[in-house]
């Protein structure tokens, strides 16, 4: 999943690049999901030297670092899996992908918070927006560098996977 891309009019590249760029990097079996970022693919490299290539090839590219969160198909059926607000409904749910785990203390940095709960996974926050992200004004420090999908992205994306 790549960073800040194709959302609010910045960062514009598209997905036909994209897939062009993971063949040439080696990966099989490319696929994206709509037009933000997403990516699904195999590689038999480790996980840190696929991160390295898309990320120095998609800055190539942009003339800006585009940061990548790596998932595999076991990763993001357990994301989906966890269901950290169950009654919420999925398009106000985000996990916010990082590349480590969160630090404990993650949530006690945070500012803006109003009607917005949020609990820490293994590599993800999760987010609830009862009001909707677009009004939010929460600020999630820890966040910063990850890159956020909703749960029905998240589904979707899983799906995908899981048939290949």
């Amino acid at each position: 999943m790549l960073r800040a891309v194709n959302v609010g009019g910045t960062g514009k590249l598209p997905m036909t690049d994209v897939r062009s760029m993971c063949r040439d990097a080696g990966f099989t079996r490319v696929e994206t999901y709509i037009a933000s970022g997403n990516v699904i693919f195999e590689s038999e490299r480790a996980a840190s030297k696929v991160k390295a290539e898309i990320e120095a090839r998609f800055q190539a590219y942009s003339k800006k670092p585009v940061g990548a969160a790596l998932r595999t198909v076991a990763d993001m059926a357990a994301v989906l899996k966890a269901k950290q607000f169950p009654k919420a409904e999925p398009k106000f749910t985000n996990a916010i992908f990082l590349d480590h785990r969160p630090p404990r203390d993650a949530l006690d940095h945070v500012t803006g918070q109003a009607d917005e709960e949020l609990r820490l996974g293994d590599r993800e926050i999760f987010v609830h927006y009862a009001s909707g992200m677009g009004r939010s004004k929460l600020r999630i420090p820890a966040a910063k560098t990850g890159t956020a999908r909703n749960m029905n992205t998240v589904a979707k994306l899983a799906e995908i996977a899981a048939k290949r």
